[in-house]
């Protein structure tokens, strides 16, 4: 691929150029808690995108513990409580 100023998809019908793709590293350099407080110019798109995934597997795991703990809740809880219609509908 050239270095030119723009990225294709395979199908070449969009396209994004370099300043959009900066853009977007910066939003996320913003959104991501372990490297919100750094300067954006000493952090690289690279390390951006690696904490961005680090971020998201556990965003993932804690949703999974928590969905996890929800379920033993509702298994220790009367099932025609209000308790458990209130754990039940955030389990789905």
């Amino acid at each position: 691929m050239s270095s030119g100023r723009s990225r294709s998809t395979q199908s070449g019908v969009s396209r994004i150029t370099d300043d959009q793709i900066a853009d977007l590293v910066s939003k996320l350099h913003q959104l991501i808690p372990e490297i919100r407080n750094r300067r954006p110019n000493k952090v690289s798109a690279s390390r951006v995108l690696q904490d961005t995934c680090n971020y998201i597997r556990s965003l993932n795991r804690e949703v999974d513990d928590l969905s996890d703990r929800l379920s033993e809740l509702l298994e220790n809880t009367d099932s025609n409580s209000a308790q458990a219609a209130v754990i039940r509908s955030l389990l789905m």
